[in-house]
């Protein structure tokens, strides 16, 4: 690995304070906060109306990144553009439905929200018995089967979120406080498909949710998208999912003669499913139209090896507008993701320049915008499983989702930091800018499986998602922080997620400088980050020492 020298020692002394104009790397490339301030404020506007998959604001981002990375002078994949079209269905459910849990008629948003991905005009199921199921988890390797002996067919599955870990952390149970891909929403309702259920309703609690109610309302009503499937996956697919708030939950196993708390504890303990000997009469429109949205992809080849690529990822998509609110309609998603897309938009400008400059990598750098993580990853999933580049010449990725707005900090963050070599290219990056890379401080979030580095890691290729950190480089910037915080208390996924002239982009702008720098001496040399023994992924790119 080449040395790399500390930022600062390079930098002008304004490139260190808190309110800088530019970061200067180790090769002297300067990362424009201005352009990358205009990025962030142009993606995040009102003209892009949220960015939502298959919409005018779509095609205004389409636009915007490719004549972006036009003027990069970077390569186009296909040839003749720089979009992978992404054939994806969007689902919209009636506002309008008729939902009863037991003898308890509930409110569409307000109590529940339930939803079908199937092409069908209407959805009426009569009298579906309800099972609770603990945490919906069938997983051979930790000895855990909460389906076991259980026929689903015409039952609806009643589940816990997160994992077993997280309500006993010191039992040795799956990954203790740090959530596995088990405690995920998506792994819940493919579990449910795979075990033929008619339908699966997770229970919302916040604490190991990670997020509030009005996360799941915003995120889960409206217009819903996803990959098509084949018609043979299509037809094992669940009818209905969704979820209840804690407080119907509650009243539900009240009815049904169990305490939650205490059924809870004991799901925790063990695998367990139990009748509630109550049923479900869920009825509402529904509505499918295929389109497809795009991926963005550009190159930079490598000048000696130029068949091995390192990617770079962040979403470009968020979650729209939604008529039906009153007052501001449109979900901006400034930090989510418009500033991570405008963080790949600048490192490639700085590959670009260098490589013009006579100082190219030796492996090409492949930037890839991807559609659809809102909905489920849907953007990476499909370039994963449909990659322009082979997977097995794909030497590793480095994800952006929300960079950091909140100022300079002495740490750096690592989501699941332990999982592969590609973290020590990220580690001699941190220490040469004297921070120090930490793990992220809730790994009971699930971070790890919620960005779309993940849909690469299911493949094995050793994939990042990093940045940030929680120790404000100094006073000032701690009083800083603790005004955006409260700005931006709630805004995560909704719409006052927007974009601030008073943002302190400095700290975002040493993380891009800690990824190009790791992506230099990843693309100067000949290594294959593995995995790291015991994690997921381990035995599809195995690591070559285990010092994890």
């Amino acid at each position: 690995m080449r040395t790399l020298l500390p930022v600062c020692a390079l930098a002008l002394l304004s490139a260190c304070s808190q309110h800088t104009t530019d970061v200067v790397t180790p090769e002297k490339v300067t990362f424009d906060e201005s352009r990358f301030r205009l990025d962030i404020k142009t993606l995040a506007s009102d003209e892009f109306e949220g960015r939502a998959p298959t919409t005018k604001g779509e095609q205004l981002t389409l636009d915007y990144l490719s004549k972006a990375f036009a003027e990069m002078g970077l390569d186009k994949p296909n040839g003749k553009d720089y979009l992978q079209a992404v054939p994806m269905v969007t689902y919209t459910a009636s506002e309008q439905q008729s939902i009863q849990l037991g003898d308890m008629q509930l409110q569409h948003r307000q109590d529940v929200v339930i939803g079908s991905r199937h092409d069908v005009s209407k959805v009426d199921i009569a009298n579906a018995p309800l099972v609770f199921v603990g945490y919906g988890i069938n997983a051979p390797e930790y000895q855990w089967n909460d389906y076991q002996d259980l026929d689903m067919s015409g039952k609806i599955a009643v589940i816990l979120v997160n994992d077993p870990g997280f309500a006993l952390p010191e039992s040795g149970k799956f990954n203790g406080k740090a959530m596995t891909y088990y405690g995920r929403w998506s792994y819940k309702f493919e579990e449910a498909s795979r075990q033929g259920a008619l339908g699966a309703i997770i229970i919302h609690d916040t604490e190991p949710a990670s997020y509030p109610w009005s996360v799941v309302e915003n995120s889960w009503t409206g217009a819903q998208q996803d990959l098509v499937r084949s018609k043979d996956e299509q037809a094992k697919w669940i009818e209905v999912e969704g979820w209840m708030t804690l407080d119907v939950a509650t009243k539900l196993f009240d009815k049904a003669g169990l305490s939650l708390s205490t059924i809870s504890d004991r799901a925790a303990s063990s695998a367990i499913n139990i009748p509630l000997n109550q049923t479900a009469s869920i009825a509402f429109e529904n509505k499918a139209q295929y389109a497809n949205s795009y991926n963005v992809i550009a190159t930079l080849p490598g000048e000696s090896r130029s068949d091995e690529h390192i990617l770079f990822t962040a979403h470009w998509d968020h979650i729209g507008l939604d008529p039906s609110k009153d007052g501001d309609q449109i979900y901006n998603g400034a930090l989510d993701n418009a500033s991570g897309t405008a963080g790949i938009l600048e490192i490639a400008r700085q590959f670009a320049k260098q490589a013009k400059n006579g100082n190219p990598l030796a492996r090409s750098v492949t930037f890839v915008a991807t559609t659809g993580e809102e909905q489920g990853l849907l953007g990476s999933r499909f370039y994963a499983s449909n990659p322009i580049y082979p997977l097995d010449k794909t030497v590793a990725v480095f994800n952006l989702d929300s960079t950091n707005i909140y100022g300079r900090t002495t740490d750096y963050t690592i989501v699941g930091k332990g999982k592969s070599e590609l973290e020590n290219y990220l580690i001699a990056a941190v220490e040469s800018q004297n921070r120090t890379a930490k793990s992220e401080k809730y790994p009971e979030s699930g971070g790890f499986f919620r960005s779309d580095h993940f849909s690469f890691a299911k493949y094995g290729v050793p994939a990042v998602f990093a940045g940030g950190g929680s120790i404000p480089v100094d006073q000032a910037t701690a009083e800083y922080k603790a005004m955006m915080k409260q700005q931006m208390k709630g805004c995560y996924h909704s719409v006052c997620d927007e974009y601030r002239e008073n943002w302190d982009l400095s700290g975002a702008l040493e993380d891009l400088a800690v990824y190009y720098d790791a992506a230099t001496a990843l693309g100067n040399n000949s290594d294959w980050p593995g995995y790291f023994s015991g994690t997921e992924f381990h035995s599809l790119r195995p690591a070559k020492t285990d010092n994890n």
